[in-house]
C-alpha cells in the first residue's frame, strides 16, 4: 500500500517562536491532523532555542533588526523561503508584517493562505504616532485583506471591524491556553517573605498599565509585583523602580517559557491586565495572559474595556475597571485579596477554566482548515 505524503504546512511570524503558544497551539493542532508543519521566525541576539516542541522551525538572523529595511527584508526572504517550499498544501501569515510574502507566494503556488491578525496592526500605539510609517502599513493592508479567502483574528471587535472596513469575514479563534490544573509553585510565597504576589505577564511596552502598578505598589506595602517578559520600556521600568527604591517590591523576571512560566502564575494573588485606551487596538484586546491567569484560577484585575471586561464580568473571575488612580486602584487590589473575595470567586474560575480553553476554541480552527479544503 502506498502511503500518501504529509501535507506541507508553512506558518510565517515574525518573533523568534520562543513564547508564541499561540504559534505552538495552532501548529500542535496541525500536527494532530496528520500535517507537517514548518515554523518560520526570526533569531535575535538573545533568542533561545524553542523547547517542548515538536514541530520543524526556521529563523532568519536578520541584519536590521527594526525600520522599513527590516521589514522588507523579511519579507522578501520570507517570499522566496515559500516560493520554493516543497509541495505546500497551506501557508498561514502570523499578522499583517508577513502577509506581503504569504499572500504573493500563495497566488504564485496557487495555495491557500489564513490569514490569523493577532491585532489591529494599524491601530498599535507604536504606529498611531508615526503617521508615514502607519499609511505604509495601511496602504499594503487595504491592497491584500480585501482579497483574502481565509482570515482569522482574537476577538470579535476586531473581526466586526474589519468586516465593516473591507467587507472580509474574520472568524474569531481567540488566544485560549490548554486545559490545565493550577500547580503552583511551592517556594513562591516564601521567596517573597509571605507577600501577596500581583502578576504581569507579556510584553513590557507603552499603554500597559505598568507604569501606573509599580506606582501603586506604594500603596501596598504587604504585596510585591512580578513582572514577567520583555519589551521596549523593559530599561524606563527598570529606572523607574530604581528611583522609587522599590527593587524589593517589583520584581523583573524577564523572559520564562510558558513551561516555566504557568507554576510561578498559579502561585499569584491577583493578575494584572490594565492597558490604556491608546487607540482601537488596546480597545480592542483581548489578550492571552488574560485566559492564562484564568488557567492558573488567578482573579484578573483588567481595563475596563469592552473585550476583556466582557470575559471578566460574564464569568466573574476578578474585577474590569477604569481607575487609574493609584491609591484606589491598591483598595481594589485589597479587596480583591479579602477572603470574601477569593471564596466568591474560586468557582467562577473554575467554571472559565473549565470553558476557556484550547480544546474548545480549537474546533473554529478545523473548521477553517476544512473549508480551505486542506482536511
Amino acid at each position: 500500500m502506498i502511503i500518501p505524503p504529509l501535507k506541507k504546512v508553512y506558518i510565517s511570524v515574525i518573533n523568534d517562536l520562543v513564547t508564541d503558544q499561540r504559534i505552538h497551539r495552532v501548529a500542535a493542532l496541525l500536527q494532530s491532523e496528520g500535517m507537517d508543519v514548518t515554523c518560520i521566525g526570526r533569531r535575535l541576539k538573545d533568542s533561545p532555542e524553542p523547547e517542548g516542541i515538536s514541530f520543524r522551525y526556521r529563523r532568519y538572523r536578520m541584519v536590521f533588526s527594526k525600520g522599513p529595511i527590516f521589514y522588507a527584508c523579511f519579507n522578501i526572504r520570507l517570499f522566496f523561503t515559500l516560493l520554493v517550499a516543497a509541495r505546500p498544501s497551506l501557508f498561514v501569515a502570523n499578522d499583517l508584517d508577513t502577509l506581503p510574502a504569504g499572500f504573493l507566494a500563495s497566488r504564485i503556488r496557487k495555495v491557500p493562505l489564513i490569514y490569523d491578525s493577532h491585532e489591529l496592526f494599524t491601530q498599535v500605539p507604536e504606529l498611531i504616532s508615526r503617521p508615514v510609517v502607519r499609511g505604509i502599513w495601511t496602504r499594503i493592508e487595504k491592497l491584500i485583506v480585501p482579497r483574502l479567502d481565509h482570515a482569522v483574528t482574537v476577538s470579535d471587535s476586531i473581526a466586526e471591524f474589519y468586516r465593516q472596513l473591507y467587507g472580509t469575514r474574520f472568524r474569531v479563534v481567540r488566544n485560549l491556553p490548554f486545559r490545565r490544573e493550577p500547580h503552583p509553585d511551592p517556594e513562591m510565597k516564601s521567596a517573597y517573605g509571605g507577600k501577596k504576589i500581583l502578576i504581569y505577564q507579556g510584553a513590557l511596552n507603552v499603554g500597559r498599565g505598568l507604569e501606573l502598578m509599580i506606582e501603586t505598589i506604594r500603596y501596598l506595602e504587604d504585596f510585591v509585583f512580578l513582572v514577567v517578559g520583555t519589551g521596549d520600556i523593559e530599561k524606563e521600568l527598570r529606572e523607574a523602580v530604581r528611583e522609587k527604591e522599590f527593587g524589593e517590591r517589583v520584581y523583573f523576571r524577564g523572559r520564562l517559557s510558558p513551561e516555566a512560566l504557568f507554576p510561578i502564575t498559579c502561585g499569584a494573588d491577583v493578575g494584572i491586565s490594565l492597558e490604556e485606551d491608546l487607540g482601537l487596538n488596546y480597545r480592542y484586546a483581548l489578550p492571552n495572559k488574560v485566559f492564562d491567569y484564568i488557567q492558573a484560577r488567578v482573579p484578573v484585575l483588567c481595563s475596563d474595556l469592552p473585550e476583556m471586561a466582557r470575559i471578566v464580568d460574564v464569568y466573574g473571575v476578578g474585577v474590569a475597571t477604569g481607575e487609574r488612580d493609584p491609591q484606589k486602584l491598591a483598595e481594589i487590589v485589597r479587596h480583591m485579596c479579602s477572603d470574601h473575595g477569593k471564596r466568591s470567586r474560586k468557582k467562577a474560575l473554575d467554571r472559565a477554566a473549565g470553558e476557556l480553553c484550547w480544546e474548545n476554541e480549537s474546533r473554529i480552527y478545523l473548521q477553517l482548515l476544512e473549508d480551505c479544503g486542506v482536511i
